[in-house]
């Protein structure tokens, strides 16, 4: 089983233009749509679309319409009552696939709050394979708290404890690789992400560009102790270091519909094959499969693992 962790869920709106967006004038959209959101949700979504056990976990009020969507969807998930309404984000899609996100801010979690939602986890996660912490971290929540969150896990059931996987941004995820203790065992950054992991954030477009310099930067954070670094690089596909190798997988091109949610869905795909017992590299392409099969899509919308095409991506391995 895969538990997620949303702490900062939204309800992800979407709308789609048959023009470039026009500063100033009102537009009308050709079509629109609603679908519970934040990284682990969407990656819950694309786990439980294709028959893989997952749950959600994430703050909200029991009739939220978060919450009523993810039933609608027959996603498990637990929740932690909040008092207040989960944010709404805004994504406006052009016809070429240009995306514009307008994110909400969230509703703020005090002390209290955390130290629920993580006596949560640690519940919800004694007989999970991998504990995705994923998303933007909401007002009151240190940027650490995925690393505090990691290192309770790990004390609270030792050997049981799960893998963990982080997919943030940000101090977020600088801080979830703080001591080896909480150290992840997978982060997928996208190029600009992980630029700025190792202080080079003028170097992201040289590596979304370059598969080989994006696996020379992610063999910095494998020596640093984190097992495995799952870089996105948009439509150049996907770079996957370990202490063993380095390896790239791209998808033949597709129609772009949408990105929003293409890496989490990534990273959905890089799990199920895991789950599968796959070699890494399967993992990897699986992963980049996910990413090209979601992207064709519209809205927040997730592939199912029969509609992606591996078959469809090229792997090669990079020397390191």
């Amino acid at each position: 089983m895969i538990v997620t962790l949303t702490a900062n869920p939204s309800m992800d709106r979407t709308v789609e233009l048959n023009h470039e967006i026009k500063r100033g004038a009102v537009q009308r959209a050709v079509a629109a749509a609603s679908d519970p959101g934040g990284k682990g949700v969407n990656i819950a979504r694309a786990l439980n679309i294709s028959g893989f056990e997952t749950v959600a976990v994430l703050p909200g009020d029991n009739e939220d319409p978060v919450l009523a969507s993810l039933k609608e969807a027959e996603v498990p998930f637990v929740n932690m009552p909040i008092g207040a309404p989960i944010r709404s984000n805004i994504t406006v899609v052009e016809p070429d696939g240009t995306t514009t996100k307008i994110n909400a801010p969230g509703e703020p979690l005090n002390d209290v709050a955390q130290q629920q939602l993580t006596r949560l986890m640690i519940k919800e996660t004694i007989e999970a394979s991998w504990l995705v912490l994923a998303g933007s971290l909401p007002a009151g929540v240190p940027s650490d708290y995925y690393a505090v969150v990691g290192r309770s896990i790990r004390e609270s059931l030792g050997e049981k404890a799960p893998r963990i996987a982080v997919d943030t941004s940000g101090a977020a995820l600088r801080d979830a690789l703080v001591g080896l203790d909480g150290m992840p065992n997978l982060i997928k950054p996208n190029s600009e992400e992980l630029a700025e992991l190792v202080g080079k954030i003028e170097m992201a477009d040289e590596l979304e560009a370059s598969p080989e310099l994006t696996a020379a930067t992610a063999k910095e954070l494998v020596n640093r102790g984190v097992e495995m670094v799952l870089a996105t690089l948009g439509g150049g596909g996907a770079v996957l270091v370990t202490a063993e190798g380095a390896w790239h997988a791209v998808h033949a091109p597709v129609k772009v519909r949408s990105t929003v949610g293409a890496g989490d869905c990534s990273l959905a795909g890089f799990l199920i094959a895991h789950e599968q017992g796959k070699t890494l590299p399967e993992c990897l392409v699986q992963a980049v499969a996910h990413g090209s099969a979601a992207a064709s899509l519209p809205g927040t919308q997730v592939p199912t693992l029969e509609s992606t095409t591996p078959e469809a991506v090229t792997l090669r391995e990079l020397a390191l």
